[in-house]
């Protein structure tokens, strides 16, 4: 055995190194051989996440580079954000800035998705309130189409759904049934809409048609009666087929209001307001107006259209005042305060609609079309007059010019300009 106390690696002269040949002092020589207790164990050391097994340095690596210090990251190799969770360096980043055009096309798309629903809604809403009760069909020997599109629209003295108050109020009497009050042809062209008054006192011929209820063809005996009259025979489809057959001109739509859906609709939008040049009055129709500027309710407008007795001209200056103040009834109601307005808009077409009667074919996008053809009269824009007359027949009735009608019909049917200038 060797004289040399045994290292802690079982080799002699730890001091001087492993297998070291350098002799000790004697004074160590001397002392007693110890033995030193083992050391208790010790927990493995802490080991980051990124420096365990497999990472790049190997298990236990401590390469000496204080990540957390330089970059305020808490440890983690390679830095973080500042003022992360562990970081030291009191460094808060900032929030990112909006991003405003992203948001911009969110409100928009939003907008265009809320517009769309509320359009949608409005359409079928406004379509399910038509009423398509006359059938166009039904009518016999039609004339050629052309070009353009016609409306024949009527204007009764329909007191439907009024109260016994209503009719007293707008002094409609209290008639049964209906009859035509007003009838005017409204050409939608490309040179201009124009609108022709068909008094109803016309002279006209009934001619063959098809009963709309009945079904029974009747034969034309050449009958002459006034234009309403054939309205009172069987309706709308016969008043139609009158037209067409006396004029030659074919009626792509047909559009009747009552007097109670007319004061509605006047009501709805708040007044209509007339420019009145000469002071009348009328006790048959309630009307008692004085000349100038003013703003007529639904009960004075329905005295004002349907007032005659009060003019030299009865009913041709009657049809001149209904042109007038459709015209203004359309331009007043066409105007952002009406149309952008959901409180004023829907109880005005709501009043319409109710009370509108079209043909079975007609839409929404071709009632749209003849309300703003409506409006372009009076917008200078187009054209309104009488139906050209050439005197009274024996019984008093209007009697038609006829190569003017004709004239007047082949500019519409071409969609010409209108140069004949009527009664």
């Amino acid at each position: 055995m060797s004289d040399w106390p045994e290292g802690r690696n079982g080799g002699p002269g730890e001091r001087y190194g492993r297998g070291s040949a350098s002799p000790r002092p004697e004074s160590a020589r001397a002392m007693p051989r110890v033995r030193r207790r083992p050391a208790p164990p010790q927990s493995p050391p802490h080991i980051p996440p990124q420096q365990g097994p497999g990472y790049e340095d190997g298990p236990g690596y401590d390469s000496g580079y204080n990540t957390g210090q330089v970059y305020g990251g808490g440890g983690q190799r390679g830095g973080g954000h500042g003022g992360g969770r562990g970081g030291d360096s009191g460094y808060v980043q900032p929030r990112p800035a909006p991003n405003w055009g992203r948001r911009l096309k969110v409100g928009v798309l939003s907008l265009v998705v809320v517009v769309l629903a509320v359009s949608v809604g409005t359409y079928f809403w406004a379509d399910g309130k038509l009423k398509r009760e006359v059938d166009l069909s039904k009518v016999i020997d039609r004339p050629s189409e052309g070009d353009g599109t016609n409306y024949l629209v009527v204007g009764s003295d329909s007191r439907e759904g009024m109260t016994a108050e209503d009719k007293k109020k707008l002094h409609t009497g209290s008639a049964e049934g209906k009859r035509t009050d007003s009838m005017m042809i409204l050409h939608d062209g490309s040179n201009g809409p124009t609108l022709i008054s068909l008094p109803r006192d016309s002279n006209v011929e009934i001619p063959s048609f098809v009963g709309s209820e009945s079904g029974k063809k009747f034969a034309g005996t050449g009958r002459q009666v006034k234009l309403n009259a054939a309205y009172a025979e069987d309706g709308p489809e016969l008043l139609v087929r009158t037209v067409e057959f006396n004029t030659g001109l074919r009626i792509d739509h047909y559009v009747e209001i009552g007097f109670g859906g007319f004061a509605k609709i006047v009501d709805a939008i708040g007044g209509v307001e007339m420019d009145i040049p000469k002071a009348f009055k009328d006790k048959n129709s309630g009307a008692d107006f004085q000349a100038g500027k003013q703003t007529l309710n639904g009960e004075q407008s329905l005295a004002f259209v349907r007032t005659r007795y009060a003019f030299a001209g009865s009913d041709l200056d009657r049809t001149k005042n209904q042109q007038k103040f459709l015209a203004a009834l359309a331009s007043q109601t066409a105007t952002p305060s009406t149309i952008l307005n959901p409180f004023k808009l829907y109880p005005t077409m709501g009043a319409g609609l109710d009370t509108l009667i079209v043909d079975k074919d007609m839409s929404l996008w071709s009632l749209g079309n003849m309300f703003f053809a409506m409006k372009g009269v009076t917008g200078g824009e187009g054209t309104s007059m009488n139906i050209p007359l050439s005197g009274q027949s024996v019984n008093g009735n209007l009697v038609w010019d006829k190569a003017k009608v004709k004239q007047l019909v082949e500019q519409l049917k071409n969609d010409e300009k209108v140069t004949v200038k009527g009664s």
